[in-house]
């Protein structure tokens, strides 16, 4: 496959024409479609100006200019704490397997965030997921995670209002089921994704994190059968990127699973 290019959007919402809005949605949902059996109405798949105000969005083209993945995560506002940036949506289409495509586009959409924000304090992130590998890398790639095996038992107080800002306010954008029970002990969204594209069975291992611990830590607090997710709340600053970019450098992608991102999917 040739040369892939990428760029970063930053509230695209904000800027593009009604046509231009039209011609990127429908480009996300192509390469959806090729990962999803039906596509959600999610995030900036929804087409969406308001959804699109608040996404930064990493693309990548080939040489033709086509359109052949993305990470779009959201900026949401936080009451007295700020934002967060919710890592959200990747998807890669199955021509560009193999390419790593999956966290050069969060490596280049986090780069960007961090020098924009606070490159040196950094930038509080979420991730909501019942996909096993997600939760495990986002464990092990960022800082002050909870819950996460390594480290913190509890929840600190930034971490708590964090949630409650999420689980308060921002349901609909991590598309977080409305009658889903907030566990503030174990941060599960009980049901969160019942019956939904975004449920997944606890029996399908290709969603397993390669480190069988870790993939036991958080099957250990998630209820498959009820359809919860967990939400994981920490830091990253570009003092704790290069920890990111050195795991992922040695990393090889043997799955078919993106590895980052609250819906995930094939890469």
């Amino acid at each position: 496959m040739s040369a892939i290019k990428y760029d970063v959007l930053v509230y695209p919402g904000i800027y593009l024409s009604k046509d231009e809005l039209a011609k990127l949605t429908e480009e996300l949902r192509d390469v959806s479609s090729k990962c999803f059996d039906d596509i959600p109405y999610y995030q900036v798949l929804t087409g969406k100006r308001d959804e699109f105000q608040r996404a930064i969005i990493c693309t990548a083209r080939n040489a033709e200019g086509k359109l052949v993945g993305f990470c779009s995560s959201l900026v949401l506002d936080i009451e007295s704490i700020g934002t967060a940036l919710h890592l959200g949506l990747t998807c890669v289409d199955p021509i560009a397997r193999g390419k790593k495509l999956t966290h050069k586009l969060m490596n280049k959409l986090l780069v960007k965030y961090l020098l924009m924000e606070s490159p040196i304090n950094g930038v509080w992130i979420t991730n909501c997921a019942c996909v096993l590998s997600s939760l495990g890398n986002v464990a092990l790639y960022f800082e002050d995670i909870y819950p996460s095996p390594f480290g913190k038992k509890a929840p600190s107080p930034t971490h708590l209002k964090i949630a409650q800002g999420i689980s308060k306010s921002h349901r609909s954008a991590i598309a977080i089921n409305y009658d889903a029970k907030f566990n503030s002990e174990t941060f599960v969204f009980e049901g969160s994704v019942s019956d939904s594209v975004f449920e997944k069975s606890e029996a399908d291992t290709k969603y397993y994190h390669r480190n069988r611990d870790i993939t036991n830590y958080y099957k250990g607090i998630l209820n498959f059968e009820r359809g919860d997710e967990v939400l994981q709340i920490g830091k990253i600053s570009l003092l704790s990127l290069p920890k990111y970019l050195l795991r992922n450098s040695k990393r090889k992608f043997k799955s078919q699973v993106s590895i980052f991102g609250d819906k995930l999917a094939a890469n």
